[in-house]
């Protein structure tokens, strides 16, 4: 069935909870929304999350626990997000295909099946609105020892794992863009780091890989990309085809920029 759908998403605190999502950030939240309508028509077999907020030091985690249910407070913020239940069902198959292919490309992949395991927020946040069914999750780790060639050649061996798998498979990234933080839920990145930004959606809306691959590890710099870009390297490394994107909103968090970005294979129905 192959890759469906991919999509870098927000998760920025203040929208855990819809009926307290700030006005500067509800734009972001009706994109959202519309997503999940475009999820929910394809009715994956799968939803495999990559998350800033899940940093691992030096493995790539793959969380294969068949039911993933918990109750989140999240450390970095447990004023804003506390106590907050989650249960969805986990993939443990194409988790372990997934496992399996990294290490015999070499990576440092490692399985992790332990139901007391707490997801973090940058992975609960997303699917309490992506999600409008029971779907299965596989949940990935950013690995901090990891390069950006390192992150995207581990993209590149999951998305041919998802090219051969029977699944319909959506992939989200989890995270923000420019992230240079500073005090303030309501302010925007600065005008260059919108621009850039700009010019590294355009690249995935035109289905220009070759442009963002280029443009990544400058960009990273200049604009503090969160996690360093690693969620968006092993992003650009999942799309093995020809693609086409479309970015449905963009918004501000604490000086980052998150925008709310599909893309889908040209070839696709």
């Amino acid at each position: 069935m192959s890759l469906e759908l991919a999509m870098i998403t927000p998760h920025t605190p203040r929208i855990c909870h819809r009926d307290r999502v700030p006005e500067f950030q509800q734009p972001m939240v009706e994109a959202m929304l519309k997503c999940a309508d475009v999820i929910d028509q394809i009715q994956p077999d799968v939803v495999v999350i990559i998350s800033c907020h899940w940093m691992s030091s030096f493995m790539h985690y793959v969380d294969v626990t068949p039911r993933h249910q918990g109750i989140l407070t999240a450390v970095e913020c447990p004023d804003l997000i506390s106590d907050v239940p989650y249960d969805h069902p986990g993939h443990p198959e194409l988790g372990r295909r997934l496992v399996e292919a990294g290490q015999q490309n070499g990576l440092q992949v490692v399985a992790v099946d332990d139901p007391t395991y707490v997801w973090d927020y940058g992975t609960v946040v997303p699917l309490r609105y992506l999600l409008k069914r029971p779907t299965p999750v596989v949940a990935l780790s950013v690995c901090w020892a990891a390069s950006l060639e390192e992150s995207m050649r581990w993209g590149e061996v999951m998305g041919d794992v998802f090219l051969r798998s029977p699944e319909r498979v959506v992939f989200l990234a989890s995270g923000a863009l420019a992230h240079n933080l500073g005090r303030g839920p309501e302010k925007w990145p600065n005008l260059t780091e919108q621009a850039l930004d700009r010019e590294f959606c355009q690249y995935l809306v035109k289905g220009d890989k070759a442009s963002a691959v280029s443009m990544l590890p400058s960009y990273v710099r200049a604009a503090g990309v969160e996690s360093g870009g690693r969620h968006v390297a092993v992003l650009l490394g999942v799309l093995r085809k020809q693609f086409e994107g479309e970015l449905h909103g963009y918004g501000p968090s604490s000086g980052s920029g998150n925008p709310v970005l599909t893309i889908r294979y040209r070839d696709a129905s």
